[in-house]
């Protein structure tokens, strides 16, 4: 069944994080699909807000590949960019399944510079920009 959540504007950010935690459920691996500027980095930080990760801790691990972070729980919560991967191997040499098999939340960014690494598990999140500028967030159950 497909899902989608709105965001109209940058208000709504925080609520939508948290309705899409709730259906997230047990799901651990979230790959968001979107173009440049179409706000993953913005809806990842609101994800983390919402778990309770200092907001100061919170950025896009561009260069660095993967940020972890602690939310409230004490869980720890996992941030790729995988923008500038050009190469399987360097996903691979990060330790990449380390990561995925933790249990952990995982949340990417560009996974499509990896796709053939991806557990068959993880959910696919894409986001696309309408004109007025609202964000659709929108996944297959």
């Amino acid at each position: 069944m497909k899902q989608t959540i709105v965001i109209a504007s940058l208000s709504e950010i925080d609520a939508a994080a948290q309705e899409f935690l709730r259906r997230l459920g047990d799901r651990r691996l979230v790959a968001f699909y979107a173009p440049m500027g179409a706000g993953k980095t913005t809806f990842i930080t609101a994800l983390c807000r919402v778990l309770g990760v200092r907001s100061d801790a919170v950025s896009s691990p561009t260069f660095a590949i993967v940020n972890e972070y602690r939310a409230a729980s004490g869980e720890p919560v996992y941030h790729f960019d995988f923008y500038r991967i050009t190469k399987l191997e360097e996903a691979l040499d990060i330790g990449l399944y380390d990561y995925l098999d933790s249990g952990a939340l995982c949340l990417m960014e560009w996974p499509g510079n990896i796709a053939p690494l991806l557990p068959e598990e993880t959910l696919e999140v894409s986001i696309e920009v309408a004109d007025d500028g609202s964000r659709t967030l929108s996944w297959e159950d």
